[in-house]
């Protein structure tokens, strides 16, 4: 995984032309599930799937949100190649890792730890937290965080981590490709306006 560049930016742009329209009343049904912005949702499926509901990964995760089959069945996802499906799932996912973080965490701090959690998972980040404790790091503060994440890759502090090593480096980029995506909606995409969205669809209905 690497940090974008300007070809993935035009990429991207693209894609909101090509790609978004068809699939931005799934994104709204989402905010309206979990009330997180559906551009930020919308952000974290790109930068999963580049918004393809049938992406495979070598490591099995599958669909929008590049969900594993652990997960999907967590959550009720029946098909995870089916678009919609994995978009409310994904989003269910992402507000359930937040709400496992400390009450005390603040936003926007709480959701870029949610994101990097989606890639790591919340055992890693939560070992993350107690070893920027140690370190003398803000365990609340994602700017701190951003620089420990990494060292879980490091024996010397893997071998703290019950869960054992992991990739923290791709998660912090992970998470700062969104941050950087989400930028760009909140310029290009309105609000959701639930006075404006269709009538909801029912959960097993495909795209």
């Amino acid at each position: 995984m690497r940090r974008l560049d300007e070809a993935d930016v035009a990429t991207f742009l693209s894609r909101i032309r090509e790609r978004l329209p068809r699939y931005r009343p799934f994104f709204h049904e989402a905010e309206a599930l979990t009330g997180l912005d559906w551009r930020y949702i919308a952000a974290v499926a790109y930068q999963e799937s580049h918004w393809d509901p049938h992406a495979t990964s070598f490591t099995g995760v599958r669909g929008m949100m590049m969900l594993t089959a652990d997960t999907a069945d967590h959550l009720g996802v029946e098909n995870r190649l089916d678009a919609r499906q994995s978009i409310l799932g994904g989003a269910r996912y992402l507000d359930m890792l937040r709400e496992q973080l400390p009450d005390d965490l603040p936003e926007p701090d709480r959701t870029w730890m949610a994101t990097a959690a989606y890639n790591l998972g919340m055992g890693h980040m939560k070992g993350a937290r107690t070893i920027a404790r140690g370190l003398g790091k803000d365990d609340r503060s994602w700017w701190d965080m951003k620089s420990v994440l990494p060292l879980l890759s490091r024996p010397q502090y893997a071998q703290r981590l019950k869960a054992g090593p992991a990739r923290g480096g791709e998660a912090v980029v992970m998470t700062e490709n969104v941050r950087s995506f989400h930028d760009i909606l909140l310029r290009l995409e309105a609000p959701y306006e639930p006075a404006l969205a269709l009538p909801r669809l029912k959960l097993g209905q495909a795209d």
